[in-house]
Formats: structure tokens, C-alpha cells, sequence
């Protein structure tokens, strides 16, 4: 498994316009078959700052992600000229749970 963690900045001004594209970005990339998970947050205190949580099978799903056309139409071009990429990280957990792949085929 790889997580992704991302965090984000709004332009001022673009805070409604960024939280819908992400909420498009979300509902797209769960339909992804090597997606296990895709959250975006919101902070609680600075609506400006977003965070998302992402989890994929393995690297060649993250690869698939960022290589889709949603991910290509919302985070590549709808996002670059209303915030701005703050931090990306790429995770892997310390111990892998199989009961993730039992849930994803249920």
C-alpha cells in the first residue's frame, strides 16, 4: 500500500471554488479499482487549508491516479491557478493489513 498526504492552499478568494473541485476529485478517484481511499479535509479554523489523505494498492495505482483524466482535469488544470501545492508526502504503513483487500472486494 502507498498513502499520499497532501496538503493545500486555496487563493484567497477561491476557498468555495477549491473545496468543490476537491469534492469532484474525491468522488472520481474512489471509483479508481486500485484506490483504497481518498478523504479531503478541510481545516477547521482556516477555511483557505485543505488536506488530503490518500490510499492506493501499490505505486503503479498512484501512477494510474495521476495519470487519469479527472486527475488531470481537476488537480492539474482547474487548481493551478486557484492555490497552490503546499506539501506532498508518500507514506507506507508500518504493518500491511490484508483485511483492506477483503474490503475493497466485497
Amino acid at each position: 500500500m502507498v498513502v499520499l498526504a497532501v496538503t493545500w492552499m486555496a487563493n484567497p478568494g477561491h476557498e468555495a471554488e477549491v473545496a468543490e473541485i476537491f469534492t469532484k476529485l474525491q468522488e472520481a478517484s474512489r471509483q479508481e479499482p486500485g484506490c483504497l481511499m481518498y478523504i479531503a479535509h478541510r481545516h477547521r479554523t482556516d477555511p483557505r487549508l485543505f488536506f488530503l489523505y490518500e490510499q492506493y494498492r501499490n505505486d503503479a495505482a498512484l501512477e494510474a491516479h495521476r495519470q487519469s483524466p479527472h486527475f488531470q482535469q481537476y488537480a492539474v488544470t482547474a487548481l493551478k491557478d486557484i492555490g497552490e501545492r503546499k506539501q506532498g508526502e508518500l507514506y507506507s504503513p508500518l504493518f500491511e493489513d490484508s483485511r483492506l483487500d477483503r474490503r475493497r472486494t466485497r
